[in-house]
């Protein structure tokens, strides 16, 4: 038996048999619980997690994606227990400030500016011997003519929102009307076709642009267990948890490793590499908790 959930997927209006028979292939991590605890016993846990949409709630404005106190408070109690590293798409300090706690390692820009641990850290004892990596760093000039093109190019259409998270922009259109969609995604083709130093990607209602270099949160992920000192361990087991298309590289990464647990937040059935399965931040919560009861 494993952790109760916090609402039943049969009382929402979303269920419906497609996403229970998604659940079979990607079944609920807090069901699943004391099955994978079994296959983490004598091990050494790592967490890794995504921020929007897995610690907080996506909401319209970005800027209050805020995390609750008590997730907080749990997040704090897994990072004593366990290295714990979040690995975002926002700028890293952007989410330091949300998240607010120091024994916690941090990755902003969908891994491309990494604060990690120096050395070995298997006593969990964190005492500031950190390093920063950032393999992009000689974008950045070009990522700021980009920005302002953006800026310049989108002032007149109503409800744009182009976030500035250092080696990436993140241009969100949620409050764009249907009807200027079309000439918001045209300005970053036309604007990209300049410089092909940069690629696009899309997320929740959001278009992320960043370098054109082959990084992301996968190799983030294995950059901090290198740097943990559990890079060629066979007895370490990561946790990743992550609801965005980008956090697809890092369930790949441990799906190649044969070691850790997958696990995507969504609602709905989507293609994924993850072996388990999430509804929101509430249940991420409830899964943190049981690592720490």
């Amino acid at each position: 038996m494993g952790l109760a959930r916090l609402s039943s997927i049969e009382d929402g209006n979303d269920f419906s048999i497609e996403y229970a028979s998604w659940l079979v292939e990607h079944p609920c991590a807090l069901e699943s619980f004391e099955e994978m605890m079994k296959i983490a016993k004598g091990k050494k846990i790592v967490i890794f997690l995504d921020y929007d949409g897995t610690l907080s709630d996506i909401v319209p404005n970005p800027e209050e994606a805020f995390m609750t106190d008590k997730m907080r408070m749990v997040l704090g109690e897994v990072a004593n227990r366990f290295p714990t590293a979040i690995i975002s798409g926002r700028k890293r300090e952007r989410v330091q400030d949300f998240v607010q706690l120091k024994n916690v390692y941090y990755a902003g820009s969908h891994g491309l500016d990494i604060e990690a641990p120096l050395d070995s850290t298997n006593s969990n004892e964190k005492d500031n011997k950190v390093v920063f990596y950032q393999p992009a760093i000689e974008f950045l000039p070009e990522k700021q003519k980009i920005l302002n093109l953006l800026g310049e190019r989108t002032k007149g259409i109503k409800g744009v929102n182009i976030e500035d998270n250092k080696f990436c922009i993140s241009v969100h259109y949620r409050h764009v009307h249907t009807k200027d969609f079309g000439t918001v995604e045209n300005i970053i083709f036309v604007v990209l076709k300049e410089h092909p130093n940069f690629r696009v990607s899309t997320g929740i209602k959001v278009f992320e642009i960043g370098p054109n270099i082959v990084w992301n949160k996968g190799h983030a992920l294995e950059y901090f267990l290198e740097n943990l000192e559990f890079g060629n361990s066979d007895d370490v087991l990561p946790i990743y948890i992550g609801d965005d298309r980008t956090d697809e590289d890092a369930f790949k990464v441990l799906l190649k490793r044969g070691q850790g647990f997958p696990i995507v937040v969504t609602t709905a059935p989507k293609d994924t590499k993850a072996l388990y399965s999430l509804r929101e931040p509430k249940e991420v919560m409830e899964f943190l908790l049981g690592l720490v009861a």
